[in-house]
């Protein structure tokens, strides 16, 4: 289980650098995370098949989303409705 929060904590942290297109080039990014490179691609092709347009941008050196979008991952409070059935008396 430690190894899947390992992984979300990794997207989570690359999605803010691609977010402030801040990644630098995959070998800077690799280095700034402690991974190798291949597993840079590994986490970016998890990251698009979950949905991200993420796409490397040579002219700004860095990985940028096509569109904007966002990422969440865990759980959170959400109010609780309660479906009210109305009673005829006759």
């Amino acid at each position: 289980m430690n190894v899947i929060i390992k992984q979300i904590k990794l997207i989570e942290r690359v999605d803010r650098l691609v977010r402030m297109q801040a990644t630098g080039s995959p070998d800077e990014l690799a280095y700034r995370l402690s991974i190798s490179k291949t597993k840079l691609y590994r986490i970016i092709n998890v990251m698009k098949q979950l949905g991200a347009p993420i796409e490397y941008d040579f002219s700004i050196q860095s990985f940028v989303y096509e569109q904007a979008v966002g990422f969440t991952f865990g759980f959170y409070e959400k109010e609780l409705q309660t479906d009210k059935v109305m009673i005829r008396k006759a």
